[in-house]
C-alpha cells in the first residue's frame, strides 16, 4: 500500500505583520471618522502653523485566547441554553461589562492607547467630503496650466511607466505564434512602456471672499469660532483647487480688504454693519472678479449683534450680490446668553437657494459648518 503525504503553504502567516498593520490603520481611520468634528475643532491645531501631529485615542485589540469564567455564566454553545440573540459573550448577557457598573467599581476598564496622526491625514478625510458648489466650468478660463496625459506606448522606457499588461499581452502573442511551450518567459522585445506628452489645460478660476466681523461684540469664543471654519476652509480651498483666489475682508461699522495674517492674528473692537461688508465685497467683484469669467463666493461670519437700523441696508445689499456669486453663506455664533438675532430673523425674508445661513452653538458645529457649505449643489 503506497504512502501518501499531503502538505500545503499558507503564506497568510507570513503577511501577519502586514494584515495587522492595515487593521491597525483602518481603526485609526475609523477612530478619526468618528471623532472628527471634535478633532477639526482642536485649538492646537487652529494655532499651530499647520504641520501638527495629534494624538487620537484608539480602542486596543484583545486577540482570540480562552478565558476561565470564573462567574460561571450564561455562554454560547450546543443544547438549549437561556442565551439570546444580542448577548454579549463573556459579559453574562445584559449583565453590564467591565468599566459600565454604576459606582466606583472594582471591575477592570477597556484599555485605550493614543496613535498619532498628521494634520495631513486628517485634511485629506475631511476634504473628500467637500468641494465647492455649482461650480461652473463654462466660465471663460484666465489661467492656462501644464498637464500631462499619457496618450502613447513606445518598446523603450523608464522602468517606473512600464505598462505590465501590454508587456504580458506581447509575451503571450508572441509565444502562441512561435508555438513556444515550457515556463512563460518575457523578453526585451516584449517590454512596452506607456510615455506622455505635455498638454494646456485651461482652468475654470474662482474667488472666495472671507468675510468675519471683528466688532466688540465677538467674544474669544465667537472669534475663536469664525477663525477655525476659515482655518480649514483656505486649507481645503489651496489642497483640491488649483486656481482659486482668496480675499480676506474683516468689518465692525466699516469694511476694509485685510492681509491673510491680519485676519487671523488682529482683533478690533467698535460697533457692527454688517451691510458695510457686502457692499465692499459687491465693489471688489465688479472691478476685479466679472462673473462671466469667476465663480463667486462669499462666506460671512458674525454673531448676529447687528445696528438694528443697518438689518434692512444689510437685506438689501445681499440681495444686490446675489446675481453675481455662486453662493453666499451666512454662519452665526450663537452665544450662551442669546438666540436667534434680529439680524438671522431679517435673512429669513431671503428666498434664494444661493443663500445659506448655519448657526453655531459649540465648536463641534464647525465641522457641520463646512459640510452645510460646501456641498454639491444643482
Amino acid at each position: 500500500m503506497a504512502d501518501f503525504t499531503l502538505s500545503r503553504e499558507d503564506w497568510s502567516l507570513h503577511r501577519k505583520g502586514h494584515i495587522d498593520q492595515l487593521r491597525h490603520r483602518e481603526k485609526v481611520r475609523e477612530a478619526i471618522r468618528n471623532n472628527l468634528a471634535d478633532i477639526i475643532s482642536e485649538e492646537s491645531i487652529i494655532l499651530s502653523d499647520g504641520h501638527k501631529v495629534l494624538k487620537v485615542p484608539i480602542r486596543s485589540i484583545e486577540e482570540y485566547r480562552f478565558r476561565y469564567d470564573d462567574g460561571k455564566r450564561k455562554h454560547i454553545g450546543q443544547g438549549r441554553g437561556k442565551t439570546a440573540v444580542g448577548d454579549l459573550v463573556g459579559t453574562g448577557g445584559n449583565r453590564p461589562g467591565p468599566g459600565r457598573a454604576a459606582g466606583a467599581g472594582s471591575e477592570p476598564g477597556v484599555d485605550f492607547y493614543e496613535a498619532e496622526v498628521t494634520i495631513e491625514e486628517i485634511s485629506e478625510m475631511l476634504f473628500a467630503e467637500l468641494e465647492l458648489p455649482r461650480l461652473d466650468e463654462r466660465k471663460r478660463p484666465r489661467l492656462v496650466v501644464d498637464g500631462l496625459a499619457f496618450r502613447d506606448v513606445r518598446k523603450k522606457g523608464v522602468g517606473a511607466n512600464l505598462d505590465r499588461r501590454r508587456t504580458l499581452l506581447e509575451a503571450i502573442k508572441r509565444r502562441a505564434l512561435r508555438g513556444e511551450k515550457g515556463p512563460p518567459r518575457i523578453t526585451p522585445d516584449d517590454l512596452r512602456f506607456k510615455t506622455w506628452e505635455v498638454i494646456r489645460q485651461p482652468e475654470t478660476s474662482a474667488v472666495v471672499l472671507a468675510m468675519m466681523d471683528t466688532s466688540g461684540s465677538m467674544g474669544p469664543f465667537e472669534k475663536y469660532i469664525t477663525r477655525t471654519f476659515f482655518f480649514w476652509m483656505v486649507r481645503f480651498l489651496r489642497t483640491k483647487y488649483a486656481n482659486v483666489e482668496i480675499v480676506f475682508l474683516a468689518h465692525h461699522t466699516t469694511a476694509r480688504e485685510t492681509t491673510e495674517e491680519e485676519f487671523f492674528t488682529k482683533g478690533e473692537s467698535g460697533g457692527t454693519r454688517c451691510s458695510s461688508v457686502y457692499h465692499l465685497a459687491h465693489e471688489i467683484i465688479a472691478a476685479r472678479y466679472p462673473p462671466s469669467e469667476f465663480n463667486v463666493y462669499a462666506f460671512h461670519f458674525s454673531d448676529g449683534d447687528n445696528l438694528s437700523s443697518d438689518n434692512e441696508a444689510c437685506i438689501e445689499a445681499v440681495r444686490r450680490l446675489l446675481p453675481a456669486v455662486s453662493l453666499i453663506g451666512y454662519g452665526e455664533i450663537e452665544g450662551p446668553y442669546y438666540y436667534t438675532s434680529t439680524l438671522r430673523t431679517a435673512f429669513k425674508r431671503i428666498q434664494d437657494p444661493r443663500f445659506l445661513t448655519v448657526v453655531i452653538r459649540e465648536k463641534g458645529d464647525v465641522y457641520r459648518a463646512l459640510k452645510a457649505f460646501f456641498q454639491p449643489r444643482d
